[in-house]
């Protein structure tokens, strides 16, 4: 039995000589801009005076933001201590998110140092989304129009709308789009038109949205059009008509001898005509013509 009490005073006693930290929420989540409560509290401990630090552990460093009884760097203008070991951060950004470390020591406990980890979450209100539209579709093609937002946190679903109407998911659950043929993806941001008909011509937009907000792109139009057949055969076969009107001048011209080439070769000469009479002779030593009259006197 005394041995029993003894245990029990050991234990009791290691209890109260033990730092203990303990934290009403682990997991903050606040929107960007605004503060952040870093709950650290301090349950049991014997020294009066214990060292409170801060710091945030990053994935390569690890930064001080509460050490030596200030607060440290960018923190010292938007963050504060108080209830002794909590932290509050002001106006705070999507770089403030990460995990941050309350580490307290109590010389005079037996265990004297005690941490506590709080991993804070910022979300950030989408911007307004990049939306690509084709302006001018063909009857009958794919189409594929996108929309895309990389700032909000969470990550942002999509929606699209057209005329000011949203659209379902599959044209195929709604009855009023029976005619059409289109799937939205609202993970991508992608509306996908398998065959366009007339009717999808309108004006396109898209909305992002996550649980702080939602934000819009400018309407973009996208026109449907009926491909003129008859037109393109009558153009292809105007093209093959003046290509063979072409061809038949070019062999025109070659037979009447208008791209006959006249000019003489340069070591070739047309050796005049001579009168009656006269004999042209070349000789070695003049190296030219000179002629003599075959007549008789």
């Amino acid at each position: 039995m005394q041995n029993a009490l003894m245990c029990c005073k050991m234990f009791w006693g290691y209890r109260i000589l033990a730092v203990k930290l303990s934290s009403t929420n682990l997991n903050p989540v606040v929107q960007e801009f605004q503060r952040a409560e870093l709950s650290c509290i301090i349950l049991d401990t014997k020294t009066v005076n214990p060292r409170i630090e801060w710091k945030k552990i990053g994935s390569k460093e690890t930064a001080y933001v509460y050490f030596d009884q200030k607060l440290q760097g960018d923190w010292a203008n938007r963050a504060e201590l108080h209830s002794r070991s909590s932290l509050t951060i002001y106006n705070v950004t999507r770089a403030d998110k990460g995990i941050y470390r309350c580490e307290v020591v109590a010389p005079e406990d037996i265990h004297i140092g005690a941490e506590i980890n709080i991993n804070l979450t910022v979300h950030v209100k989408p911007v307004a989304p990049k939306c690509r539209v084709p302006q001018s579709v063909p009857v009958g093609k794919s189409a594929t129009l996108h929309c895309q937002e990389k700032e909000g946190f969470p990550e942002p679903t999509y929606n699209w709308y057209r005329n000011g109407e949203m659209l379902p998911l599959d044209s195929k659950s709604a009855s009023k789009f029976q005619n059409s043929s289109f799937v939205v993806n609202t993970k991508t941001g992608t509306l996908v038109f398998s065959e366009v008909q007339k009717g999808d011509t309108g004006r396109y937009a898209c909305r992002a949205m996550n649980a702080v907000g939602d934000a819009w792109c400018e309407e973009l139009v996208m026109e449907v059009y009926d491909l003129n057949i008859a037109g393109i055969i009558g153009g292809v076969l105007v093209v093959l008509l003046v290509l063979l009107l072409t061809t038949l001048g070019i062999c025109c011209a070659y037979r009447k001898g208008f791209f006959v080439n006249n000019k003489q070769n340069g070591n070739s000469y047309k050796t005049p005509s001579k009168p009656d009479g006269v004999n042209y002779i070349r000789t070695d030593e003049e190296g030219d013509f000179r002629h003599k009259s075959s007549f008789v006197i």
